[in-house]
């Protein structure tokens, strides 16, 4: 199975300022594929299929926006202990599109279930009968456009006949290809770990590039684990790493309409039971989530529109985590600082108004403020070391390292973020043309 090589092309256009992506193969319980429906109109991929033969517990969290997208109303209607497939479509956000967004959702699971269901009969020994509430949607592009419902139908049979059992990492680059928008890179993510004795896998996959600072979650994000884990206790997990992970970053300080980031178990790697979020089996585990999470996050922001640096702000020693945060996010959503860091330029005096208007009081003779290990500030006021020539320097390398001490307390937050450059302006005065 080839790729997509528009949407390749497309990911290798600019410099990787993070690791390259880890390639993701086999996962119990999963099937993927991708095809194109022509919404873009020059044939790349554009809806992707996620089938969980057995079913799959699941969780999610969502934006917070007053506003959101039919499918995020979908999705938070169906109460079924299992989900047995996802369905991702992108160009389209079936946002402010009405009772003809939601219906065409509901035509469209009506099909796949049914479509679903035959495959079932032809593949399983006990074969189940899917229900439209057993499919939950991904949608992502522009707001307030007509969805494409005849389109995707169309694509439906399609989709599912390509469905195979067994993965590989280039199912699984399709599949993040597929997803993306504005997008210059796919982004995935996994780790392996152990719960007891039993091996797991954590996978994931993610999208997003603007319209980026999360309230509960961020553009599109998809964990999948063989890991047999109850709905009740992936929703703690889930809403619990968040915060430090998908919550913890920023493009250009928007939240979407269609923020989603959901987690689903296939049940596969026969672990011994997890009763409480607490139990010691779930210690690894739950690290590796964190790490996954966390790459797919860094990522988002590192690839954020325009952007040619990946920017990581750590408030540390501060009275409470809710004060550090508001600095960190005061900082690294700063046009000023964002344009700054841009123009390679040291203006720390930027930093200084960002910590001021966060807030949280701030004891000046006790504030420290490093680029990188260069002391800028201490003791509220120039340090004596200062080199402006050093910090020139250290201001052309493609990650950025803001260091604040508040010195006011233990907690700490960290915040990760992308400059603000020309390119930002264009594409998204160029988004719909």
């Amino acid at each position: 199975m080839g790729i997509n090589f528009s949407n390749f092309i497309i990911s290798q256009s600019k410099n990787k300022r993070l690791n390259e992506f880890q390639d993701l193969n086999h996962l119990d319980g999963v099937s993927v594929s991708t095809v194109s429906a022509n919404l873009y109109g020059n044939n790349r991929d554009d809806l992707v299929m996620f089938y969980f033969r057995d079913g799959a517990n699941y969780s999610s969290v969502y934006t917070q926006s007053q506003i959101v997208s039919e499918n995020i109303k979908w999705n938070l209607k169906q109460n079924s202990n299992k989900i047995f497939s996802l369905l991702i479509n992108t160009r389209n956000a079936n946002c402010f599109t009405g009772k003809q967004g939601y219906k065409s959702l509901e035509r469209i699971a009506e099909l796949a279930s049914e479509k679903l269901s035959e495959k079932q009969k032809e593949d399983e020994d006990q074969p189940k009968k899917i229900r439209n509430k057993e499919i939950v949607f991904g949608c992502t592009g522009t707001i307030g456009e007509t969805f494409p419902e005849e389109k995707i139908k169309n694509k439906i049979s399609e989709l599912i006949s390509k469905l195979k059992y067994t993965q590989n990492k280039y199912i699984w680059m399709k599949a993040a290809l597929g997803m993306m928008t504005t997008d210059t890179q796919p982004k995935m993510s996994m780790k392996e770990c152990l719960i007891g004795s039993s091996k797991v896998k954590i996978y994931g996959i993610a999208k997003g590039s603007g319209m980026i600072q999360p309230n509960m979650a961020t553009t599109l994000g998809y964990i999948f684990t063989d890991a047999d884990i109850s709905n009740d206790i992936l929703k703690k997990l889930l809403r619990k790493n968040i915060e430090t992970t998908f919550n913890a970053i920023s493009c250009d300080g928007d939240t979407s309409t269609n923020d989603m980031v959901t987690i689903f178990a296939t049940n596969k790697s026969k672990n011994s039971m997890i009763k409480t979020i607490n139990d010691s089996k779930l210690v690894e585990f739950e690290k590796s989530l964190h790490n996954v999470l966390l790459n797919l996050s860094k990522r988002i922001a590192a690839d954020g529109e325009g952007a040619s640096k990946f920017i990581t702000v750590n408030v540390n020693n501060s009275k409470t985590q809710a004060e550090a945060k508001k600095i960190a996010f005061s900082i690294a959503n700063s046009p000023l600082v964002k344009t700054a860091i841009a123009g390679e330029d040291p203006n720390w005096g930027r930093i200084i108004m960002a910590i001021g208007k966060a807030g949280p009081k701030i004891n000046l003779n006790k504030l420290l403020i490093k680029f990188g290990n260069i002391i800028i500030v201490e003791g509220g006021k120039l340090s004596q070391s200062y080199d402006e020539k050093q910090t020139a320097n250290y201001m052309k390398a493609e990650n950025i390292e803001i260091n604040i001490e508040t010195f006011t307390g233990k907690k700490h937050f960290t915040a990760y973020t992308m400059d603000l450059t020309k390119k930002y302006i264009e594409i998204n005065a160029d988004y719909r043309s």
